[in-house]
């Protein structure tokens, strides 16, 4: 038989040589998944339902906080509600809530034109349009049966809240286009909003606690289901400043208690306030965590 030759040095130096010039790929980088799932947000917006709505002992909790459509004037934002007549509402409010759409969709669409990131546009025109489907659907086909007894006034379907939905929906889908230096003061305009709208709804008798959380848990999730159909290599987690987190902290502590406030009440506007700062925090962790700001592209330079 025949040895075959070990193999010689130069063979061994050419092999070593091509092993260590060559180009090693790097690893594809790895995503965080958001920490809040949107399978978990929408799945509690059934049991927020059932809890409140389909039980005896959510419905007299409930019952309890409610006060009259319009709150007997007793409310810190009665004259901005629209209720009071000839008074001018704050958006989305009373019939303010379709021209608030129709603007708020136009600025998504035109930031996704000029930043030239339609996939994220229609994503972002998806959790608008469909939380506000949700809440409008949810409406028309979840009763709100009378397990209690209650007024007749107390009966009406209302879960979830549209009101609170539109700056919701609207602050969630903006912060999927705009760019990562806008973004946070987006996050703390939008949030401030939707403090002051939560609050106010439940202060003027429009709709219940659980109506405003099951409509932020559907903005949400919905949200969460659009990162999921971005690309997988989307960096997931941009953290806002410290000192922009805490102006935002502030001015929706200040719009809850503004909008949840009431002169002749205190148990319900504390809870008019816990409510809407739960929702608030529910919205900027779910922001927070989420897809980081899409990149602009630019057009390739012509050679």
């Amino acid at each position: 038989m025949t040895q075959l030759d070990p193999p010689t040095a130069s063979t061994s130096a050419h092999t070593s040589g091509e092993a260590s010039g060559s180009t090693s790929v790097p690893p594809p980088a790895r995503t965080t998944r958001p920490r809040i799932p949107a399978v978990l947000c929408l799945c509690a917006v059934v049991a927020v339902y059932l809890l409140a709505v389909c039980t005896p002992f959510g419905q007299r909790a409930e019952n309890s906080l409610f006060v009259p459509a319009g709150g007997g004037g007793g409310a810190w934002m009665h004259d901005w509600s629209g209720v009071a007549y000839d008074s001018h509402p704050i958006p989305p409010l009373d019939d303010s809530a379709m021209p608030t759409l129709v603007v708020g969709c136009a600025v998504i669409a035109a930031v996704a034109l000029v930043r030239r990131c339609r996939r994220r546009g229609c994503l972002a025109a998806g959790v608008v349009g469909l939380t506000l489907v949700g809440t409008t659907a949810g409406k028309d086909h979840l009763p709100r049966p009378d397990l209690v007894h209650a007024d007749v006034r107390l009966v009406d379907p209302s879960f979830p809240s549209g009101h609170a939905a539109v700056p919701a929906a609207l602050t969630l889908a903006l912060t999927l286009v705009v760019s990562a230096r806008v973004r946070p003061y987006v996050l703390v305009i939008g949030t401030t909003w939707f403090a002051l709208i939560a609050g106010t709804v439940q202060a003027i008798g429009d709709h219940r606690p659980s109506d405003v959380l099951g409509s932020t848990l559907l903005a949400c999730g919905l949200y969460g289901l659009a990162a999921r159909l971005l690309p997988g290599d989307t960096p997931r987690v941009v953290r806002c400043p410290r000192a922009l987190t805490a102006i935002g902290l502030v001015l929706a502590v200040a719009g809850a208690v503004v909008g949840g406030g009431r002169s002749d009440s205190l148990s319900g506007p504390l809870v008019h306030m816990v409510t809407a700062l739960a929702c608030v925090t529910l919205l900027w962790f779910t922001a927070e965590n989420g897809p980081a700001p899409a990149e602009r592209r630019t057009r390739p330079a012509r050679g």
